[in-house]
């Protein structure tokens, strides 16, 4: 199992998830989304297993400054996310070519 945690040292949620991973001693990488992004490949590996819309916090204040819910253009839309990674959910957990956003232990569990 390869796991890999990208978020925010800010976030509760990233908080619970490492915790998650902490009590079952499961190890992982832990990949400060804000400093780092998702590489390229990350992305398109994240949005393959959860769809583009899953990725978007639309509650946060980049996304109404940059008026993301005017825009329509799919690869414009997806290259303004993918620049600008306060837009990005969190935390996404990545365990190979699966993945999740948010906090979602049950499905954690399944790929122990």
């Amino acid at each position: 199992m390869n796991i890999q945690i990208f978020g925010s040292r800010k976030c509760f949620d990233t908080k619970k998830a490492e915790r998650f991973f902490k009590e079952r001693r499961i190890k992982y990488q832990y990949v400060d989304l804000l400093r780092y992004g998702l590489s390229k490949g990350e992305f398109d590996s994240v949005k393959a297993s959860v769809g583009l819309n899953a990725l978007i916090n639309a509650e946060a204040k980049e996304y109404r400054t940059l008026n993301l819910h005017r825009i329509r253009g799919k690869d414009v839309r997806e290259e303004i996310i993918r620049q600008n990674p306060k837009l990005y959910e969190t935390p996404i957990v990545r365990n190979g070519r699966q993945a999740t956003v948010g906090y979602q232990p049950e499905i954690w569990s399944d790929w122990e």
